[in-house]
């Protein structure tokens, strides 16, 4: 059984994020990281590689930098990883993105059939959760969004995962191959050991770009994006608070402040 899990490489969300002259999040800070999302997927492929004696690749798509991704991948317990790295894929939108990821299990796949392809819920980045159905859109396979629990019948080649929504939990099973997007709920992901980041520097990280793939650059980038940021600026600070300092009775106070506003 072999598993491909898309990784990305995002900005600590816990830095001070901020969007350059283009229009695109700065991302040469120095402070980013595997999408902690992503982790999840990474840590259902392991599981279940090992339930079925299987191999897990990861697979990202970024500049230089995003190549820590897959090595933290590697490091948790994957087989492989790939790193597409083409100047032309910079600006890509959601579609864009997914139209190179696509052609690169297609690359893959074409080496060795891939069985399951496995995401993330969402990108801490952008949150748009738009790349695992237009990822199964462009493969022509079954796609399995927000699992909360996922099983695979090897003998059946099929997958089944269950959904919790907000009013509802559904039970979907779809034919192999497929495309399954993970939520946070649906594991802890394991923490890489001494063992496993040793192990790590010994796995290659293989190198594709657009012409390996056989995809267009006018396809995708920001010459292929059907999105454009005009104009961005940072959120203005408020002129309407009111500080109050507490001298024992801030709480009648702000309940005054609210009864006047008809608010309570």
């Amino acid at each position: 059984m072999r598993i491909v899990v898309c990784v990305k490489f995002v900005p600590d969300i816990q830095s001070d994020r901020q969007l350059g002259a283009d229009g695109r999040v700065v991302r040469d800070g120095g402070d980013g990281t595997l999408n902690e999302l992503d982790e999840n997927a990474v840590e259902a492929a392991l599981a279940l590689a090992e339930e079925h004696d299987g191999e897990v690749v990861v697979l990202t798509l970024g500049p230089d930098d995003a190549v820590d991704a897959v090595r933290k991948g590697l490091q948790m317990g994957a087989d492989e990883a790939v790193h597409v790295l083409d100047d032309d894929v910079a600006g890509s939108d959601a579609i864009g993105t997914a139209t190179v990821l696509a052609a690169a299990v297609r690359h893959l796949s074409a080496q060795t059939p891939v069985d399951l392809v496995l995401t993330g819920m969402a990108g801490l980045d952008g949150l748009t959760s738009l790349l695992p159905a237009a990822l199964a859109e462009l493969l022509d396979l079954p796609a399995l969004p927000l699992a909360s629990s996922l099983d695979v019948d090897v003998d059946a080649r099929t997958a089944t995962v269950v959904r919790r929504l907000d009013h509802a939990t559904e039970t979907l099973t779809a034919p192999l191959p497929a495309v399954v997007s993970v939520t946070d709920g649906i594991n802890e992901p394991r923490y890489p050991n001494f063992k496993g980041i040793m192990a790590a520097r010994k796995k290659p990280v293989a190198t594709l770009t657009l012409a390996d793939l056989g995809v267009d650059p006018a396809i995708v980038g920001a010459a292929g994006a059907r999105t454009q940021v005009l104009e961005a600026a940072p959120r203005p600070p408020r002129e309407d608070r009111v500080l109050i300092t507490d001298t024992g009775d801030a709480g009648t106070r702000l309940a005054t402040w609210l009864v006047e506003r008809k608010l309570v």
